[in-house]
């Protein structure tokens, strides 16, 4: 058994359009849903419900219609309802006639058959045609030999055929209600600081959280928008490392982003709102420990707070020849079931052989260092807990340049540097070598061609 609801467009051509009509539809949707969760929407003010199996609770499907009804006017919106065995008969008598309509099973035929042929137009059948056969009701198409008609339309004259029956061509096909996961307050009074915030904040997410729980949903991305006394709205929004949905973590995660980027004046009003993914159960291995994505995120919050969004992450490497380039990305690390025991085994050897690794210093080391005949004999250094001493072993030069074609056409634009804040295209030109000094410590040195500097650059293990 099915009910269709359909909202008449005004007759007037200055009534309802654009969002007042689209706040009415919405409407319409929520109270069909509030009696069934099995809805097809058509558009247009045009819903469709299974309303099977609510006979025990509202009654016979002539009750179940006027309680729609009445519901419908209580808040008010001006419906045509039709009950019927199928959804195709409740859909063409609903956008037929006014008020309500309910078909006996196995009448649909019969019951459709006095409307005009014109209730076929909304579905596409080809009206004019059908009038120059004489056609003139519904009832006329569905008295046609099935076998003419296929001859002369095909196998849609005989799908028009089946809905002038009232006969279903395919099931209800229910769609999924778009949950708005959002909590929005009016503040009586407008609040300065993030102390006052943050227990309007607490009181928001509580609820949000619980909905969540219960759609066995978690948020992936956290948006706060505050109304400001000026009028004016300052958004700001929080990329989550991982779904979560616990009320304290999402609290603490805006406020620092707030702290971070704080309103320039008072607020009026508060709404908060999660972007969604489907709860996810991941197993881990027995050895394996589950990421703490809520403390992590918290973590790389306050960091971001204190340091700047914009030096927190992970390094990347950049398509570049200078030393040390590199580009801050999202921290994401893997799980730690992915960190096998051969992959560990294999870290640093490619083919059996061993390789080296440079940890390259965040700042060079200024160092002194004596050549004979053009190589490295002594390095010395005045930095405390570097050691120097007499060259053992000397491998290089290797000469590192670039940039130098940029200076003048982009002095400015951005490129990875090394160092925090140093001018992007910057030449540099340098020579490079790997020691190994008479302690046994190993360090990667480099001798600037432009001033003649030498330092420190990293560490080899």
């Amino acid at each position: 058994m099915f009910a269709c609801l359909y909202l008449p467009r005004p007759v007037n051509p200055d009534g309802l359009r654009g969002e007042g009509r689209g706040k009415r539809e919405e409407a319409l949707v929520n109270l069909a849903r509030d009696f069934s969760p099995r809805i097809e929407t058509h558009g247009d003010g045009l819903v469709t419900l299974d309303i099977d199996g609510l006979g025990s609770l509202l009654g016979d499907p002539r009750a179940i219609g006027e309680q729609l009804r009445r519901k419908a006017a209580d808040i008010g919106l001006r419906v045509n309802i039709a009950v019927a065995s199928t959804a195709t008969a409740a859909i063409l008598l609903a956008q037929s006639r006014a008020g309500l309509t309910v078909v006996p099973p196995g009448a649909e035929a019969a019951t459709l058959a006095p409307l005009p042929l014109s209730a076929l137009s909304p579905l596409g059948c080809p009206l004019e045609q059908l009038k120059r056969w004489g056609l003139q009701a519904v009832g006329d198409l569905a008295a046609l030999p099935s076998a003419d008609l296929s001859e002369r339309l095909g196998q849609e004259g005989l799908l028009w055929q089946r809905w002038a029956r009232g006969e279903d061509a395919r099931p209800l096909v229910p769609g999924r209600a778009e949950e708005r996961f959002e909590e929005s307050l009016e503040l009586e009074w407008p609040i300065e600081g993030l102390e006052p915030l943050s227990f309007v904040l607490a009181r928001l997410f509580e609820p949000l959280s619980a909905r969540l729980e219960q759609h066995d949903r978690g948020a992936v991305a956290l948006h706060v928008t505050l109304k400001l006394v000026t009028r004016q709205m300052h958004e700001r929004s929080v990329q989550l490392p991982a779904p979560m949905r616990d009320a304290r973590v999402l609290r603490t995660l805006a406020l620092l982003d707030l702290e971070s980027h704080p309103p320039p004046s008072a607020i009026d009003r508060v709404t908060v709102g999660v972007d969604v993914t489907e709860g996810r159960v991941l197993q881990f291995g027995l050895f394996a420990r589950a990421l703490p994505a809520e403390k992590l995120a918290t973590l790389l919050a306050r960091l971001g707070a204190l340091m700047g969004s914009d030096r927190v992450g992970a390094p990347e490497l950049v398509d570049s020849y200078r030393p040390g380039a590199f580009v801050m990305g999202d921290f994401a690390p893997e799980p730690d079931a992915k960190l096998s025991g051969k992959r560990e085994e294999g870290r640093g050897k490619k083919d059996g052989a061993p390789t080296q690794v440079i940890r390259r210093f965040r700042m060079p080391i200024p160092a002194r260092v004596t050549l004979e005949q053009g190589r490295p004999v002594r390095v010395t250094t005045d930095r405390r807990g570097f050691s120097g001493g007499k060259v053992e072993r000397c491998d290089g030069p290797w000469r590192s340049s670039g940039d130098w074609w940029l200076v003048e056409s982009l002095p400015l634009a951005p490129y990875p540097s090394p160092l925090p804040g140093a001018r992007s295209h910057v030449p540099w030109n340098c020579d490079e070598w790997d020691v190994v000094l008479s302690d046994g410590v190993s360090y990667r040195i480099s001798h600037a061609r432009q001033d003649s500097a030498w330092s420190i650059d990293g560490m080899l293990d």
